[in-house]
């Protein structure tokens, strides 16, 4: 019998994310970039967590399928990603939306997505594919979910959280049998259904789909010929699959990547300002809830090639210092305090000005004897001088983008704006 740890069905699959999404809950963040583009981190991009899952999974075959505002997107693609070789049998296509099929349709959902470049993915001829959403931060083997495909003869696996019923309304949720056996896949339904033998948690969708790929193709080329398709994997493939076909829940707890310290199953959907703004800020934690620091799982991006960061200044009230905070490359804090913040690469602080609980994007200026307090900064944002934010709601939210949670989203044309 042939060890599957010696023939890893990595090897015979693709990855294909979706990455074509805005997400229009970010605000601002996303009024220039595909929300996949977005800053994470410190010195990442969202998209990065999906993309390196499939390299540490061992999948050395990729596709990437834009089309909001793709050009921040497929620009971090081309210098960060491109270090797949086709001599090694390895491949990694960025696949705009470009009217292939009909001069006058874009994607019109993410299985269109797909299908309009099947003819792409067929001469690479990959047993597998692995579909997958670019917008969520968490850390999984990919290998251990295509193993299970395999073993459970499934048409299609879902990879699936179990979340709060309460909660549930906002995903593609799933009934399953005692054996994982998709029974109803409904999407945002009012009434979520209960996992067996749980009646508070339900098993919401991941955005994650595994396919045999000629079923898969199969499957693409019959919903483009069905009348009143959306052409979406969760609103049609995936409901067509249970019913008439075999579908199979892979539950996330299977396959979650965890370093030692680790203590819970880590994934998020930093769909919104608040859920971006605290999943960020919840790495500046001694014991953060992601590892970003496990080398056994590293996120890929594309590096920079900076100067270190830099601290000056040690006089009374005017010392350089960072306190439980995150600083990239190319940063300097002159006689600036940060706290509990993030700086990206090349932020710069000027003398006694402080920010605390700030996420601060790249290449921003944080102007002498500023103020912030629970900020996202867009990137290439300068701060004038003495500006405070965080200490008066009310004034807040007439000048920035400021969320139900007192967050404070600040971008270049906010800040034009108080000139």
């Amino acid at each position: 019998m042939v060890d599957r740890r010696q023939q890893p069905l990595a090897r015979d699959a693709m990855a294909y994310v979706l990455a074509g999404g805005r997400g229009s809950r970010l605000k601002e963040l996303t009024d220039n970039r595909a929300k996949p583009a977005v800053y994470f981190g410190g010195k990442t991009r969202i998209i990065d967590f999906a993309l390196s899952n499939a390299i540490n999974s061992g999948i050395r075959r990729i596709g990437v399928a834009t089309q909001y505002k793709a050009h921040s997107l497929i620009r971090h693609l081309q210098r960060g990603w491109n270090f797949l070789r086709p001599e090694r049998n390895e491949s990694f296509d960025i696949l705009p939306a470009s009217q292939r099929v009909s001069e006058f349709q874009w994607y019109e959902g993410t299985a269109d997505a797909v299908f309009q470049n099947i003819d792409i993915i067929e001469p690479y001829a990959p047993k597998y594919m692995v579909i997958l959403a670019g917008d969520h931060i968490y850390k999984m083997d990919y290998e251990l979910m295509l193993q299970q495909h395999v073993d459970s003869g499934a048409n299609v696996t879902v990879g699936c959280l179990e979340v709060p019923r309460k909660d549930a309304s906002g995903f593609g949720v799933m009934a399953v049998d005692a054996n994982d056996v998709i029974t109803e896949f409904v999407e945002k339904p009012a009434d979520p259904p209960a996992m067996p033998g749980n009646p508070d948690m339900s098993l919401a969708s991941m955005g994650i789909y595994v396919f045999d790929t000629d079923f898969l193709i199969e499957q693409l080329r019959r919903d483009a010929e069905t009348p009143g398709s959306k052409h979406d994997f969760g609103g049609d493939i995936i409901p067509y699959l249970v019913e008439h076909g075999k579908a199979v829940a892979h539950r996330f707890s299977s396959s979650c990547i965890r370093a030692a310290e680790e203590i819970e199953e880590y994934w998020r959907d930093v769909g919104t300002v608040d859920a971006y703004w605290e999943a960020n800020i919840d790495l500046t934690d001694v014991v953060p809830k992601l590892n970003m620091y496990d080398s056994d799982w590293p996120i890929w991006t594309y590096s920079e090639i900076t100067a270190p960061a830099k601290f000056v200044h040690d006089e009374d009230g005017r010392r350089g210092t960072a306190i439980s905070s995150l600083v990239s490359g190319d940063c300097i804090v002159s006689g600036a305090v940060a706290s509990r913040s993030l700086l990206f690469t090349g932020v710069k602080m000027g003398s006694f000005s402080n920010v605390h609980e700030a996420v601060v994007l790249p290449y921003c200026n944080i102007g002498r004897s500023a103020r912030l307090r629970k900020v996202v900064i867009d990137r290439g944002v300068r701060i004038p001088e003495g500006l405070v934010v965080g200490e008066d709601p009310e004034l807040d939210a007439q000048r920035f983008s400021r969320t139900e949670n007192g967050v404070c989203l600040i971008t270049k044309a906010m800040i034009d704006r108080l000139a």
